[in-house]
């Protein structure tokens, strides 16, 4: 399955831009980021009340910039925040997904799991 994702935060950058109200806000500095991370357009997490979250393994990814990537996994977090996995080209990244869990505050218990947990957990937020 492929999914839009728009990068807020690229892969080994500390600029941080946040979309807010249909645009671009720059956000702040931040520590440098393992992954691309940004958001799915338009479905929206319970969690936060924002849209879904994901992190696109693999190079790095121009800020703003929209990119079709293929679901590898979720990213289960303990506090209900979930992010999907995404990868442009369908490969295994390893170290990138060692890095992205490692990022997160071990409070939170960061686990991967597989595309079929993220598919599951997608066709919940579709039918909500």
């Amino acid at each position: 399955m492929k999914l839009t994702v728009i990068i807020e935060w690229p892969k080994g950058s500390r600029e941080r831009w946040e979309w807010r109200h249909g645009e671009f806000v720059y956000k702040r500095e931040d520590v440098v980021a393992p992954v691309n991370y940004g958001f799915l357009p338009g479905l929206i997490n319970p969690a936060d009340g924002e849209e879904v979250d994901a992190v696109v393994l693999g190079p790095p990814l121009k800020a703003k910039t929209q990119v079709e990537a293929w679901l590898r996994g979720l990213l289960w977090l303990a506090d209900g925040d979930h992010k999907l996995v995404l990868s442009p080209d369908g490969s295994d990244y390893l170290a990138d997904e060692s890095a992205m869990r490692a990022w997160f505050e071990p409070e939170r218990r960061a686990r991967l799991e597989g595309a079929g947990a993220a598919r599951e957990w997608l066709e919940r937020l579709s039918s909500a």
